[in-house]
């Protein structure tokens, strides 16, 4: 409303999330809003600017990859297939996020066998804004995991098929 003093706000088409409407930069190929994508960078910024807040950093990169899917290509099929393999594996498998790094690695090898699968209608519940308030590395983890498993939930419906892909790793 003009005159509000409240600044203009827009829907991330990726996750949904409503964040003031800014000007800067997106992912190449994930879609996003440049508000949450910038938000997206903050939490990278804490993992990486200290050691305590690094050991959820892989859960991290697949979260937010996998809210924010982009269009299909081969590129964005990969990417959400390697980044779901890698929820998959620490949500269900029980593998430390550090550890799942090797998937990648095994998963190139089957680039041909994955194929595409449409993104659920909504954004999943969470998304990267509210990991922000976490104050301390273990509410930060917590947080993480809590996203983590919200948007796993979200693409139920391809459970299975991933699944399948990661027992052929």
């Amino acid at each position: 409303m003009k005159g509000s003093g409240a600044a203009p706000s827009s829907a991330c088409p990726g996750c949904g999330v409503e964040l003031p409407r800014v000007e800067g930069p997106t992912h190449r190929y994930l879609v996003s809003s440049p508000a949450c994508w910038a938000a997206f960078g903050e939490v990278l910024a804490r993992e990486f600017g200290d050691p305590a807040y690094f050991g959820p950093h892989a859960l991290t990169v697949d979260t937010y990859a996998v809210q924010h899917p982009g269009v299909e290509s081969a590129q964005t099929t990969h990417s959400a297939a390697f980044h779901l393999m890698g929820l998959c594996l620490v949500i269900e498998r029980g593998v430390e996020p550090t550890a799942a790094g090797w998937m990648r690695q095994r998963a190139g090898a089957m680039h041909k066998q994955l194929t595409w699968l449409e993104p659920p209608a909504s954004g999943g519940g969470m998304t990267v804004v509210d990991v922000l308030p976490a104050r301390t590395a273990e509410d930060h983890a917590r947080l993480m995991r809590r996203w983590a498993e919200s948007v796993w939930t979200w693409w139920g419906a391809h459970h299975e098929r991933v699944r399948s892909w990661v027992d052929r790793l």
